[in-house]
């Protein structure tokens, strides 16, 4: 008897960098496909320069292999594969190289040389179809593979790669032109790739998480209201105003300390602010925390706060996947109504909304969790329920997958 199961669908992932401390949604993203049966080989244009890893990268079993620009810089590294694109094709490669160095930008060029590098090795494994997160580099070498070898190729957009103020919408609409399909990660960023290219398929997929392992399990908060945000030490983060609703709330005589979790380039400005405002005692930064210690430290706290803002470079957050760790775990939430959170946090149903920039609403709602407990819980208990239909990892990667075996 002849079976006629279909073959498991092979992908390869075009990643920035792999793995990445604070890209927690691909790794699970990853995870999940294998578990699905997906073949994932992983290429990644940068080495990992955290320091730090999350230990559910150790299941990881895709092969990665590492393309950074120093490696490019070796010619004898880059002969071999080019030079097998450029057999399969003399005058194909040679218009396409023509093109890049007719744009006279070094990014081009590194993304082709990369793309020309990996595009043999797909080739010998049988792979046709590629998948890159964001829409800026890693994207630009899923491109120009389809443009060198014919392999298909889609991609996620979230949030920096779409909005910040250097994204060029032409190139990124040719990238989305080309593609099989397009992800993304809210409905609000549906929408404004749907007004750049009305005629490309875009499908809105949330990130999702492993709700087994984010389960609320009877911790209760820590006697002195903790609240805790988490995330990078940067702008679009909004952690000064935070800071600054720390400062008022201290004022107001209402006994809390607060942990901001992570690292990056604001992380001598915030210190500084918080000596300015004499909360040494109150607000910490506590540097950056391995996922499984954050599953253990969110039920502790009394309100969990993503304060985002859009930066002055138009960066911003899509929908932060600590935001929706934290309502997994059953935690009250404050955020603001940028981009897509929204779509999670509605505004005293299952958590809190203030306007971006502004400490003093901040203080406000921060204050109204704390001291309307039964109210906060729930809020939260519908937050909860809210993660459970919509955030679910298993539902959410089913349909990436679905996807990948209609064009792999």
């Amino acid at each position: 008897m002849t079976s006629t199961a279909q073959p498991p669908a092979r992908v390869a992932y075009i990643l920035k960098m792999f793995p990445r401390f604070s890209e927690t949604f691909i790794l699970s993203e990853i995870l999940e496909l294998e578990r699905g049966g997906v073949d994932v080989r992983i290429f990644s244009l940068k080495h990992p320069n955290d320091g730090r890893i999350h230990a559910d990268v150790l299941q990881v079993k895709a092969p990665v292999t590492y393309i950074p620009v120093t490696q490019l810089a070796d010619a004898r590294t880059l002969l071999r594969p080019h030079w097998e694109v450029f057999r399969w094709d003399p005058a194909h490669y040679l218009r396409i190289a023509a093109r890049v160095i007719k744009r006279r930008r070094w990014g081009a060029v590194k993304r082709f040389l990369q793309a020309g590098y990996i595009a043999p090795q797909l080739r010998r494994e049988g792979i046709t179809h590629v998948h890159a997160h964001f829409a800026s580099s890693a994207t630009s070498v899923a491109h120009y593979l389809h443009q060198l070898g014919g392999i298909t190729y889609s991609f996620t957009a979230h949030a920096k790669d779409i909005y910040i103020d250097t994204v060029s919408d032409d190139v990124l609409i040719r990238k989305m032109e080309l593609a099989a399909f397009v992800v993304t990660v809210s409905d609000y960023n549906e929408k404004h790739l749907a007004t750049l290219a009305p005629e490309v398929p875009i499908e809105r997929i949330y990130n999702g998480l492993d709700l087994t392992q984010f389960a609320p399990n009877g911790t209760h908060p820590d006697k002195v209201p903790l609240i805790l945000a988490v995330g990078r030490l940067i702008e679009k983060k909004g952690f000064d105003d935070l800071i600054r609703a720390c400062a008022r709330l201290r004022d107001r005589d209402i006994d809390f300390r607060c942990d901001i979790v992570g690292s990056g380039s604001d992380e001598a400005a915030l210190k500084a602010l918080i000596d300015e405002l004499d909360l040494q005692d109150i607000v910490r930064l506590t540097g950056p925390m391995p996922r499984e210690e954050l599953i253990k430290l969110y039920p502790r706290a009394s309100v969990f706060v993503a304060p985002c803002v859009i930066g002055a470079d138009g960066n911003r957050d899509g929908l932060p996947t600590v935001l929706i760790e934290a309502m997994a775990l059953g935690v009250p939430v404050v955020s603001t109504p940028v981009t897509g959170i929204p779509e999670i946090v509605r505004h005293g149903e299952t958590g809190r909304l203030v306007a971006p920039n502004n400490p003093v609403e901040l203080c406000h709602a921060i204050a109204c969790v704390l001291e309307e407990p039964v109210r906060a819980r729930e809020m939260a208990e519908a937050g909860r329920a809210l993660v459970e239909e919509r955030f679910d990892l298993r539902r959410n990667v089913a349909q990436l997958r679905d996807l990948f075996e209609k064009v792999s």
